[in-house]
């Protein structure tokens, strides 16, 4: 593990007198991994640069909406077209009509969509709607997936299957926590117990049906079933929360992967071009509930900003070319597979996992399909292989509970490359 003296351990230094934990989101510390962060200079296609000069093959991809790879010359063009006519407006644009236009028209289910300027806005907004809509309070989340950090959906599991759940942060009221009802991933079962005890109380459920904020874990066709399903017949809002795998796993997303529709759906990343931008939208007759047609209010000066619709709408328009996933979900899969074998040869405990564009890193036996599985990987050994693959020129996230992200610009020298690292990373475990 490298710790030497370097600009990017100055600037760590520097930047937590003004920023509380010296970073403005918390992954981004190295807490979890140790070392110290990596300050990004800039960035191109499949790289990024730190502020030693140093050059990174790059797998979050700012965390997922870098599909076409860093600074898109036609992404680029679009946002500096934008950009000298104006930064914002507070006001409406004909370019909001069209990404609109063009997200109602890729995305099953979504009649209708209101722009936001993050995930956790989105979400908090999605859920907002979905109890003025059905008049109820309570919401359940599985334990795992991350909705963004809205009061409600800090929330961790109670002590028994069906008991009040818990805050996960200081700062959030119990009496706030006690109206989110927590269940295991892919527990049918504890489930159907949930709308048994609660159906008639429960607003929404929301679900990351490919979850990317505790590694990869996969939804099972026989689990989005169910949920879509007992929502149904419990009159609940399900809401699958799109924001990492939304045009990730695929162009029409999760649900087009598992064939089911979804009430509502939260989206970000890619619809941002990179840009702060993010939005909820779903059935026609749930969302004429919102202001100024209804009375859920949700509102935001930055939402719909132009230059973020800009590259957001260029975005989408590339995505869509023909064979573009094809190529993407099998560059991602050939990732996985090569670590896998990788580690096999070194007899490492290793397992990895693709959909689409989006792939998970295990040091376990098995792929996960809970939290609770994810949990029992060997999180110092993912410690010592991301130091290892970060010496060697490879970012992954700085987590064993995050995702990783290919772009389309990840060509087979890059992904052979980047194999090659890891093999000599298991060799030397």
């Amino acid at each position: 593990m490298s710790n030497t003296q370097s600009r990017n351990q100055a600037l760590f230094e520097r930047a937590q007198q003004t920023i509380p934990g010296g970073v403005n989101s918390p992954v981004r510390a190295f807490r979890s991994v140790g070392g110290t962060p990596r300050f990004v200079e800039r960035a191109e296609g499949p790289y990024f640069w730190d502020a030693d000069g140093r050059r990174y093959i790059d797998y979050i991809g700012s965390w997922g909406p870098m599909i076409l790879g860093h600074v898109h010359p036609e992404v680029l063009d679009a946002v500096q077209r934008v950009l000298s006519k104006g930064f914002s407006f507070g006001a409406p644009t004909e370019a909001e009509i069209e990404i609109a236009e063009e997200i109602c028209k890729i995305v099953p289910s979504m009649e209708q969509v209101r722009m936001v300027s993050s995930g956790t806005e989105a979400t908090m907004s999605a859920l907002r709607l979905a109890r003025g809509f059905t008049k109820r309070d309570r919401i359940v989340k599985f334990e795992g997936c991350y909705h963004g950090h809205a009061d409600s959906l800090l929330v961790k599991a109670g002590s028994g299957l069906l008991t009040f759940g818990n805050p996960t942060s200081a700062g959030v009221p119990v009496d706030i926590a006690k109206h989110t009802t927590v269940l295991e991933y892919n527990n049918v079962a504890a489930l159907e117990e949930a709308f048994k005890a609660f159906g008639d109380e429960i607003a929404a459920v929301i679900i990351e049906p490919v979850a990317g904020n505790m590694n990869l874990v996969k939804a099972s066709p026989a689990f989005i079933g169910a949920l879509r399903s007992l929502c149904t017949k419990h009159g609940a809002v399900l809401i699958f929360d799109e924001v990492m795998c939304g045009f990730r796993v695929g162009l029409k997303g999760a649900q087009a992967l598992y064939g089911i529709e979804a009430d509502m759906v939260c989206l970000g990343k890619v619809i941002g071009g990179g840009m702060p931008a993010a939005a909820f939208g779903g059935r026609r007759e749930i969302m004429d509930h919102l202001a100024p047609n209804g009375t859920v209010y949700q509102a935001g000066t930055l939402s719909g900003n132009p230059v973020a619709v800009a590259a957001g709408l260029k975005m989408l328009q590339l995505i869509q070319a023909p064979g573009f996933y094809d190529r993407l979900t099998a560059q991602t899969a050939r990732l996985a597979q090569g670590l896998t074998e990788a580690a096999h040869e070194a007899k490492v405990p290793f397992v990895a996992d693709s959909v689409g564009g989006m792939f998970g890193l295990y040091f376990a036996e098995k792929v996960p399909t809970s939290f609770a599985e994810v949990t029992k990987s060997d999180v110092s050994r993912f410690n010592r292989f991301f130091h290892q693959m970060l010496d060697a020129g490879v970012y992954f996230a700085p987590s064993a509970y995050e995702a990783g992200f290919v772009s389309i610009k990840h060509d087979d020298a890059i992904i052979d490359e980047t194999i090659a690292a890891a093999r000599r990373a298991f060799a030397e475990a």
